[in-house]
């Protein structure tokens, strides 16, 4: 059964706009609320990014969990896979994150996480959507539930993040430049680089509540790349609004991708007798990591995009890796969730162990040109119809062989037909994409 609000990254829009509202946020956690309260006595995490509008939601969702007779714990900022860890170890009922991840500050949204650390169920999301359209009620006052905040969040997920690596490693004398897009990493990512022995030059660390994401962290690695250069730093780390996200860039100031670093990761667990299971990526992932891994006998799976469907084939086929283009790199034997400053560790680990500079370690694989094309439809379009489409993609794949490959597919988010072509030639594969995009739009007239 298709859900109401939940999508498949929570509950997202612009600020304002229904359902991020704070009368909508109120429901929510008394919805919420109503539900873990049926496991019982316990509590729920509330944290959130930097953007200025987690200050009214937080406050919102406070009042409902109340309502609901749920005691609230209050962690301020703190990032995605933090409060997953600290749900999973404070033994919460759930951890609530109040985080819009790489978007703008206008935007925000509301995720959950159980109290194993992960992504909650479909069924709970939709026992919560059941509360959701029920009449708001209060429960005794002398049951309401009551909020404190915890004091020392930030250490221990710090000292969660160091123990993902071998102590006995010591990084002194690495210069690491490290952005925290000005969001919920910006007082944990420093400390963490700095106490495993880093030189540690900080950016994207002055958060006033409009700036995350602004010309910064993992979707602008431009910005990181050419602070790298100018301080001479052996790497940087660049990493999104809430922390979930990472992109690197190694020391001559090139761009370091999700593909890349999981390939990075995939060949130090292999190395280390680690590595189980397929590694996991998405339907966008780099043919050039496949065919990089599969000369390691790696085998690589493809699920749908999106972080969620990353870990249900992780978890179906027992992987322990995975993770997406964009940085959204999901370590199992390390944690339960995305998490940018883990997966940096597991990067910098095997730079430590191999002796190696990020450049060279990137070096096995090499990243096939890739074009997407957008063509921007009226309505909903099933490209399964569009025989013409067919056909012109059918010439296209017998042209790129098993060098290449073409992906047709609707935008989940906007009424877009999305062309991506893949080969190792540029041109070729420009080429193909717009003749695709053009065949897409002929049809979609016709």
């Amino acid at each position: 059964m298709a859900k109401k609000y939940f999508g498949t990254d929570g509950i997202r829009g612009k600020v304002g706009e229904y359902p991020i509202t704070a009368d909508f946020l109120l429901k929510l956690g008394w919805a919420a609320g109503k539900v873990f309260a049926e496991d019982g006595d316990g509590f729920v995490l509330v944290g959130k990014d930097t953007r200025i509008s987690g200050y009214m939601f937080e406050s919102a969702l406070e009042a409902g969990l109340s309502a609901a007779g749920v005691d609230t714990r209050m962690l301020g900022p703190m990032p995605t896979p933090g409060i997953a860890y600290l749900a999973r170890t404070l033994r919460a009922k759930a951890g609530i994150v109040i985080s819009a991840s790489h978007n703008p500050y206008y935007d925000n949204g509301i995720k959950f996480f159980s109290v194993d650390g992960m992504k909650l169920p479909d069924d709970v999301e939709h026992h919560i959507e059941e509360y959701l359209d029920m009449p708001m009620t209060t429960v005794e006052s002398s049951t309401l539930g009551k909020v404190k905040r915890i004091g020392d969040a930030d250490g221990r997920y710090i000292e969660f993040c160091k123990s993902t690596i071998p102590t006995r490693l010591d990084f002194k004398g690495l210069k690491v430049v490290v952005d925290s897009a000005h969001g919920a990493t910006y007082h944990i990512a420093p400390h963490v680089f700095a106490e495993i022995g880093a030189e540690v030059i900080a950016m994207g660390d002055e958060p006033d509540g409009l700036n995350i994401n602004e010309n910064c962290g993992a979707t602008k690695p431009q910005y990181l790349a050419e602070k790298v250069l100018q301080c001479q730093a052996d790497l940087g780390v660049a990493l999104d609004g809430d922390g979930d996200r990472v992109i690197m860039v190694d020391h001559k100031g090139e761009v370091v991708d999700g593909d890349e670093l999981i390939y990075i990761i995939a060949m130090s667990r292999q190395k280390s007798s680690a590595l189980s299971g397929p590694v996991v990526g998405t339907l966008m992932s780099n043919l050039g990591m496949e065919h990089a891994l599969k000369r390691e006998n790696i085998e690589l799976l493809r699920a749908k995009v999106g972080d969620r469907y990353v870990m249900e084939l992780l978890t179906s086929e027992q992987g322990v890796l995975g993770g997406e283009g964009s940085g959204h790199i999901i370590c199992l034997d390390r944690t339960t969730t995305g998490d940018g400053i883990v997966a940096a560790l597991q990067v910098l680990a095997e730079m430590h162990i191999s002796g190696k500079s990020l450049h060279e370690l990137k070096s096995g694989m090499a990243k096939y040109p890739q074009v997407l094309v957008n063509v921007r439809t009226e309505s909903k379009v099933n490209l399964d119809e569009l025989e013409g489409v067919k056909t012109a993609v059918a010439a296209v794949e017998a042209k790129l062989g098993d060098r290449g490959r073409v992906l047709l597919r609707a935008s989940g988010t906007e009424p877009l037909i999305r062309v991506m072509v893949e080969g190792e030639d540029q041109d070729q594969v420009t080429s193909s994409a717009n003749e695709l995009a053009d065949e897409v739009k002929k049809a979609i007239v016709a």
